[in-house]
């Protein structure tokens, strides 16, 4: 794959989880201490969302990519990504609500969460362990626009993926 995603998000939101499913891997998930390049994503650790301090590493590393992910935990009450937070990083945003499959998960609050943060985008209602939305999120991450991006939501189900203006 040509293009290239950074996953962000907050501590335990699911993040290296996630990488894992999409690389298609079958390993178990450890806490990511530090940037992690792994064939076409970048892993974040939580820390780097949570403290403002570290934005500057979010904001050194997009230059890396062609895509931003903006993981939202859906068993989570709060979002820990302030609003607008997409605007300050020239990308290709998608949101990305994990834990779907989780009792607690509260997907329609976290659907609002991530469109408070996120300016315009696809937002993919993901469960790793069940596979769902993994095969839509690399298709996303193979567009190259955002238009492109939008044209091919209508191509997945609307309870899978939603496109957020």
């Amino acid at each position: 794959m040509k293009n290239r995603a950074m996953l962000i998000g907050g501590i335990r939101a699911g993040k290296t989880t996630l990488r894992i499913a999409l690389l298609g891997k079958n390993i178990q998930a450890h806490k990511t201490q530090t940037l992690m390049y792994d064939n076409w994503i970048v892993d974040t650790p939580g820390e780097y969302t949570e403290n403002p301090m570290y934005y500057k590493s979010i904001m050194t590393t997009a230059l890396e990519v062609t895509h931003v992910l903006f993981i939202q935990d859906a068993t989570k009450n709060n979002s820990i990504f302030p609003p607008g937070f997409s605007t300050g990083i020239n990308k290709l945003i998608i949101g990305v609500i994990t834990k779907c499959d989780h009792e607690k998960a509260d997907v329609e609050r976290a659907v609002g969460q991530l469109k408070k943060a996120i300016k315009t985008g696809p937002i993919v209602l993901t469960s790793a362990y069940q596979n769902q939305g993994i095969q839509e999120i690399i298709d996303l991450v193979a567009c190259s626009s955002m238009k492109e991006m939008r044209d091919l939501t209508h191509a997945f189900r609307s309870d899978v993926v939603i496109f957020h203006n």
